[in-house]
């Protein structure tokens, strides 16, 4: 699969005052099992003044694999180096590795083999958290293909994969170096979207995740402006990738419940009216454009009612709800319609004046009353599927016990 001349991965550092973080995340690429031949090195220092520059210098030459290192003033951000290693790589797949993260020694090695029997686009291999948290919900199982509609990857849309070149090159696929954090959300969801499939290994730790002790973790600073600018570019790249219906809607639940609702927290309440002002006027074109009923109903009750109080900018009911959830209040359970679906008493629960609809508080996907973990209560739709896969079931084993007594009966 390997022409000696092309290697398989070309490995993109993006490095940035990652002293001596940037030693154990050469080092790892130096253990791999994939080997030397087959792999190449393009690191870009982005302006470091800790050494890291003349260290990747000294690397590249005295190991064995090809190393070329580009020093350059700096960007600002991390999408001005990637997008240089892009414009560099020679290998069919490319993987961007963080200066302060390192990969397990089969790591490489298991994805191009996934990528390779696959024919995906994008390899997912587990990541696990140093010092830091880490996704973890979709690594459940290891699939050669996944349904992006339908899976929890989208939960996970770092740069930290393994991505087919041929497919950057296709779709000119580059990070956006007007945005200052998410960029590499806007470069992943796209290749997801357009690409040929996706892959999970979930198996073997593949990547480490380290959170430096110095908070000088890009993902920690900041204004919340920018976090913002990126909900607010993954949502208007998702509506231009996937028209109107149930698959824009599933992506769509990703800026909304990972970006967005983290800006109407309990710290909200604790911030000057006036940071409290503009975050609602913020939100609200985004509200507005992109918060359908489609979208609201693939969210757990808490988080959708905390969004439908920003789609109403009331901050008012918000606090109520913040106020709810931090007492730990378990909401009573209560069934309405013909279908006498579920709701959950919180407050202002069929309260007309809030301006609240009575769907806000349904429930429409698994969720949990109280801390998550402690009572779980489901959608009427989803009871009746395992109510009639338990019936299906029972009514097949009692099939075979007849034959089986039948067929006794006939030799006795």
């Amino acid at each position: 699969m390997n022409d000696k001349s092309v290697p398989d991965v070309s490995v993109i550092v993006g490095a940035y005052e990652a002293m001596p973080y940037l030693i154990r995340c050469l080092e790892s690429v130096e253990a791999q099992t994939l080997g030397a031949d087959r792999i190449e090195i393009v690191a870009i220092d982005d302006g470091s003044t800790d050494g890291t520059g003349e260290y990747l210098e000294e690397f590249a030459a005295r190991t064995a694999i090809p190393t070329r290192v580009v020093r350059q003033a700096n960007s600002g951000g991390p999408s001005g180096p990637r997008n240089v290693g892009i414009g560099m790589a020679r290998g069919r797949y490319v993987f961007f590795l963080d200066a302060d993260d390192y990969f397990a020694e089969e790591s490489l090695e298991r994805m191009v083999a996934m990528a390779d029997r696959a024919g995906t686009d994008v390899v997912l291999g587990k990541v696990e958290g140093v010092n830091r948290g880490a996704p973890k919900s979709m690594w459940r199982r290891t699939a050669d293909r996944v349904d992006i509609y339908d899976s929890q990857v989208i939960y996970t849309l770092s740069a930290q994969k393994l991505f087919r070149r041929a497919l950057i090159e296709r779709l000119d696929l580059r990070f956006d170096e007007g945005l200052k954090t998410g960029e590499d959300a806007l470069f992943t969801m796209e290749a997801y979207i357009r690409g040929a499939g996706v892959s999970v290994i979930a198996d073997y730790t593949c990547y480490y995740l380290v959170g430096r002790d110095d908070g000088k973790h890009v993902t920690k600073s900041g204004s919340y402006t920018l976090r913002f600018d990126s909900a607010s570019a993954l949502m208007a790249l998702i509506s231009a990738l996937v028209p109107a219906g149930p698959k824009r809607d599933r992506l769509m639940v990703r800026p909304f419940t990972v970006g967005l609702i983290q800006q109407f927290g309990h710290g909200i309440l604790k911030q000057p009216k006036k940071i409290q002002k503009h975050k609602l006027e913020l939100a609200a074109p985004l509200m507005e454009r992109y918060w359908t009923p489609g979208v609201a109903r693939r969210i757990k009750v808490a988080e959708r009612l905390r969004l439908e109080c920003v789609a109403l900018g009331r901050l008012d009911l918000l606090a109520d709800m913040l106020a709810f959830v931090k007492a730990e209040t378990v909401p009573e359970v209560v069934h309405r319609g013909r279908d006498r679906s579920p709701h959950l008493v919180f407050p202002h629960f069929e309260d007309r004046s809030s301006g609240l609809k009575a769907t806000a508080f349904e429930v429409t996907v698994p969720d949990w009353l109280g801390k998550p973990g402690q009572r779980r209560i489901e959608p009427p739709e989803i009871v009746r599927r395992r109510n009639s896969l338990a019936r299906r079931v029972a009514r097949r084993v009692r099939a075979q016990a007849r034959a089986i007594a039948l067929l006794r009966n006939r030799v006795a």
